[in-house]
């Protein structure tokens, strides 16, 4: 993912599903090409980059 898509998802009024190693997370902070997110599963916070996440656009898999 880049920036400006992580930027996107951020300002967002919907939800956006997104990933970090097959994990949901929701984007708390952009710093550069880091991230903070927190895991939907778990709470957890953790600060990864931005190319490690992904966004998932196939509505399906969202039930």
């Amino acid at each position: 993912m880049n920036v400006e898509r992580a930027t996107e998802i951020v300002e967002s009024l919907g939800v956006i599903e997104v990933q970090h190693q097959g994990e949901p997370v929701w984007i708390e902070e952009i710093e550069g090409d880091d991230v903070i997110v927190r895991y939907l599963d778990s709470q957890k916070r953790s600060k990864v980059k931005l190319t490690e996440l992904d966004e998932n656009k196939n509505p399906e898999l969202l039930e």
